[in-house]
């Protein structure tokens, strides 16, 4: 067996496939109405698929908060610009920050998404 893809539920796959594309240096490939798809350097491939029922996830979670369920870990040399290209691809810091080598961001669907050093 072989990983070759990760599906993320949204309720914007376009803007999100685009989203995600700008933050990994990637592009956007198949792209059809509920679904858009994206090659990330390295072979594996981030789709993203409209969930109709979609609530946006709260991080951390609270009782009662749609919880997320999932995260993306992303690893990057210098983890201050890769925090600053993220907020200019249009993620938001996460106000909770739980480890000094790892920034928590929220991509803008609100999904949490990690960047870490090595």
């Amino acid at each position: 067996m072989r990983l070759t893809s990760v599906t993320v539920g949204t309720s914007q796959p376009v803007e999100l496939a685009g989203f995600y594309a700008r933050l990994l240096g990637a592009s956007v490939g198949a792209v059809e109405h509920d679904w858009a798809q994206v090659r990330v350097p390295g072979g594996l491939t981030l789709n993203f698929e409209r969930e109709a029922c979609f609530r946006r996830p709260v991080w951390p979670s609270v009782e009662g908060g749609q919880t997320a369920s999932q995260h993306l870990d992303i690893e990057v040399e210098d983890l201050d610009s890769a925090v600053e290209h993220a907020l200019g691809c249009g993620a938001v810091l996460a106000v909770v920050q739980p480890q000094e080598n790892v920034r928590v961001l929220i991509d803008p669907d609100g999904h949490p998404f990690c960047l870490f050093t090595g």
